[in-house]
């Protein structure tokens, strides 16, 4: 069969793209990965087809229609396992042998932990220090992370003495494959812990139940994540712990709604106030602190006369500080209220101030609606 096909190149695809096309079809159909006999046949296929296309002699021998091997396919005819193994582990061979990576560490770092912690706004506005109670790995004070019971040591692995790898060989059109696999005796470790610790089974760590402090800085927002390092999972064996991540979720506020660093809040004043102008004092954010101080706790909001319902006003630096510095605003939106119910002589005053008004018989403004950047255009293309 064509070998070009075989691996799915072009005829004119350059080394790194037939190598590649090997890798992928190698690993697929190699006899460790996919036991199927099928898949054995089809990894020899393969196996032929880059002996041809990987050799720029043979290559060229194929490409004028000769025969590339000068007498058949076979097993020492100018193929070598390293010439495979290196394309389908990246050079990982010497000699028809795979290169062993060695033991694996018994101690090796923990893993990052995660907790939520719930904070009011006024908290993550200005900062807050919390404790925290917190269940992680930590290291075995028995055995002092070694996993071994006291007075016990490690003792090498005697079927891999040591190597954490043991050799397989396999028989195959191209000669015997070595190739290396983790010891099952130990698991890949090169030493056995034949008297494990009672109090971590021989992990070198056991959970348990501690308190921190962590300090919230101002300005955090609901998804921040505070970082503390070195205080999350104690690795196997007693190895270094890995961080410890704190995710803000910032509790709903009854009155004020934070848009990044600003505040907005709503106060709803009588339609007197707002004809005739007035002064409210409002809390702060500052007072859901303890111990603030007072003129802190409220705020003047001074209103003009004739305000309209919906009218903003912004007090500049009196949002959120920002983690990186500065402070947002906190925006006021003024909402006029309507009396709903008069007694005769609230009424008979209204009628009065409309006749001075020349309100009795009012006639609406119509307003054009706004229209939007789409409608414009759609207006402008019909010619109007």
């Amino acid at each position: 069969m064509d070998p070009y096909e075989l691996l799915g190149v072009s005829r004119d695809a350059d080394d790194a793209t037939i190598k590649k096309a090997y890798r992928k079809l190698a690993r697929e159909y190699h006899p460790d990965v996919n036991p199927d006999p099928a898949a054995q046949e089809r990894f020899k296929e393969v196996s032929h087809a880059y002996e041809i296309l990987s050799d720029p002699q043979k290559r060229a021998a194929y490409d004028r229609g000769g025969d590339p091997f000068g007498g058949g396919f076979g097993a020492g005819q100018g193929f070598s396992f390293t010439d495979i193994m290196d394309a389908f582990f990246g050079g990982a061979a010497q000699g028809g042998t795979a290169a062993g990576r060695g033991p694996r560490p018994r101690v090796r770092r923990g893993q990052d932990a995660l907790i939520r912690l719930d904070i009011e706004l006024a908290e993550a506005a200005f900062g807050v220090t919390r404790e925290l109670k917190v269940d992680t790995a930590v290291t075995c004070e028995t055995c002092h992370g070694e996993g071994t019971a006291p007075g016990s040591h490690p003792i090498t692995c005697e079927t891999c003495r040591g190597a954490g790898e043991v050799a397989h060989v396999q028989r195959s059109f191209l000669g015997e494959i070595r190739t290396l696999r983790p010891c099952a005796a130990c698991r890949g470790f090169g030493t056995i812990i034949a008297d494990p610790c009672r109090d971590c089974g021989g992990d070198g760590r056991v959970r348990s139940r501690r308190t921190l402090t962590v300090k919230i800085p101002a300005g955090v927002d609901t998804g921040t994540r505070v970082q503390l390092a070195e205080q999350g999972e104690v690795g196997p064996g007693g190895g270094p712990a890995g961080d410890l991540y704190v995710e803000i979720n910032v509790a709903r506020h009854e009155t004020f709604t934070r848009h990044g660093n600003d505040l907005h809040c709503t106060v709803t004043i009588p339609m007197t106030a707002a004809a005739l102008g007035t002064t409210i004092t409002l809390p702060t954010l500052e007072a859901d602190l303890p111990d603030v101080a007072p003129q802190d706790a409220t705020f003047e909001l001074e209103v003009r006369p004739g305000t309209q319902s919906g009218t903003e006003q912004t007090l500049r630096g009196r949002g959120v500080p920002g983690l990186r510095g500065g402070r947002g605003d906190l925006i006021v939106t003024i909402a006029v209220e309507t009396p709903t119910k008069l007694d005769p002589a609230q009424e008979e005053l209204l009628r009065q101030l409309a006749t001075l008004r020349g309100e009795e018989q009012p006639e609406g403004q119509l307003r054009a609606a706004v229209r939007g950047v789409f409608g414009r255009f759609r207006d402008a293309f019909n010619g109007r």
